[in-house]
């Protein structure tokens, strides 16, 4: 049986700082971006995470690429 893979499609998260708790310790939100082609390499994902990450007020974490895929037996 072979099973084949489509990406459908590509959205990037940014975590970003939305407050302090009672330790003062930072809690973060997501801020997604959606329409990132599905053929986009890592590394260019990257340059635009830290391009938006430059123009955001509040710190940032971490960043995501979440893909949405189809399967389909061939």
């Amino acid at each position: 049986m072979a099973v084949t893979k489509t990406i459908d499609s590509v959205s990037l998260s940014i975590e970003v700082q939305k407050a302090l708790d009672k330790a003062g310790d930072p809690i973060y939100t997501k801020k997604t971006f959606s329409g990132i082609k599905t053929d986009a390499t890592p590394e260019n994902v990257y340059a635009i995470s830290d391009a938006i990450k430059g123009v955001l007020e509040a710190n940032t974490r971490d960043y995501f690429i979440n893909e949405s895929s189809s399967l389909a037996n061939a």
